[in-house]
């Protein structure tokens, strides 16, 4: 009987998804023991919820739902989604430009699918979300990671990102604001970055899944407002503003010069009708959605919840001696940076591993990010601001007696 394996690409991939900390966690909560999650960005489990309008639509809906919807959505969830390019200064991009999906990951892996073969490369940035390098992986090209740079503001180095790119490169993935650093990159940092594709005639990939998540009345500018002459493809949706992240709602949209990209182009349309159609019930509420931009911001200013949980998060965090971080201005992450000197950390996976069987907390360890150094860790700050300071307390106590073993 032939013997099936599993590929090593997984492996590489999906270390931050399943490994031994996961598995550990799993492990103890199959015990019944009680784990604070600050390893995933979903709202839900921390008493977040949906506004009430949103959850009302979609109920009243669900009757006029019950069908597949045209492969790339319904045509009033397109339309509401230019609407808001265009708010957002993209005017090149049409109703057929857009592709609803079950949230923005189905359509990152999409994207990527349809674009490599064998040996194409992606550029892609160091701290990532690593679907990214997972999805390029899989579809057999090769992610090539460029610097963030702590130092300034977690920016991307430009002169990194020139230093990379080859004749196979096709493509650069730009994640602002940025996960896991929290970060948000400005216009002028931008137009640098378009200025490389443009010169190198490179594919944008614009995840923005965050750009209603803005703190201390900064503006987010979406990459593709400032490239009308580059394809670019823009990620967005419903699951971090709207707190839906369970109705699995985002969509992608391209806009820019398509006329060298018509099999791409073609290939993501034939993907996107292999899958049928996406979740149509949580389309049906894009449009009231993209129009209740209120409700989030209440959680973005002094006194809102997501706010004073950023202030409490940042300062907690650079008072525990060995530990730094760089305030975050969206999302709602921070990207901590622990001195491996003083506590013997080698290996950062190790070191969460170990902070989750003795404190009963799980983080993501910095190589989840394909950060290469083994000195920073993600930190959710979404809990209640108790489950916060109890989170920081354990650490101070955990800090003060842990030495990596060799």
């Amino acid at each position: 009987m032939r013997k099936f394996e599993k590929s090593k690409k997984l492996d590489y991939v999906c270390y931050d998804i399943r490994g031994p900390v996961m598995d550990e966690a799993n492990r103890m909560s199959a015990q019944g023991i009680e784990i604070l999650k600050l390893n995933i960005g979903n709202p839900a489990p921390f008493g977040f919820r949906a506004p009430e309008e949103l959850l009302k639509k979609m109920n009243d809906n669900l009757i006029n739902t019950e069908g597949y919807s045209d492969s790339k959505g319904l045509f009033s969830a397109r339309e509401a989604i230019v609407t808001y390019c265009r708010k957002k200064g993209i005017h090149e991009v049409g109703i057929d430009d857009v592709y609803t999906g079950n949230g923005v990951s189905e359509l990152i892996t999409m994207s990527m699918q349809g674009l490599l073969d064998s040996g194409d490369e992606i550029l892609v940035p160091s701290p990532d979300y690593p679907l990214w390098t997972a999805s390029v992986t899989l579809a057999g090209g090769r992610a090539v990671h460029y610097i963030c740079d702590e130092s300034a503001d977690w920016y991307p180095d430009i002169n990194d990102i020139k230093s990379k790119i080859t004749d196979r490169t096709k493509g650069i993935v730009v994640i602002n604001p940025n996960n896991p650093t929290g970060t948000l990159y400005s216009k002028e940092l931008l137009e640098e970055i378009v200025k490389v594709c443009r010169e190198n005639g490179l594919i944008i990939f614009a995840d923005e899944i965050y750009d209603r998540l803005v703190l201390d009345g900064l503006t987010h500018t979406s990459i593709a407002s400032l490239a009308p002459d580059l394809l670019t493809i823009t990620f967005n949706g419903l699951s971090k503003s709207h707190l839906i992240a369970g109705y699995r709602c985002g969509w992608m949209s391209l806009c820019g010069d398509k006329s060298f990209a018509r099999g791409y182009v073609e290939g993501i349309n034939l993907l996107s009708s292999m899958r049928l159609c996406s979740n149509v019930p949580a389309q049906s509420v894009i449009g009231t959605a993209l129009k209740m931009e209120e409700e989030t911001k209440k959680l973005l200013v002094p006194g809102g919840r997501i706010y004073e949980q950023r202030e409490y998060i940042y300062q907690a965090l650079n008072q525990i001696p060995g530990i730094s971080a760089t305030k975050p201005k969206a999302a709602f992450y921070v990207f901590p940076k622990i001195d491996t000197k003083r506590f013997g950390i080698r290996d950062d996976e190790r070191f969460v591993l170990d902070f989750l069987k003795d404190q009963k907390i799980l983080l993501t360890h910095g190589g989840g990010f394909h950060w290469e150094k083994p000195d920073h860790f993600r930190v959710v700050y979404l809990p209640e601001m108790d489950q916060l300071k109890s989170a920081c307390e354990r650490l101070t106590h955990f800090l003060s007696y842990y030495r990596q073993e060799e």
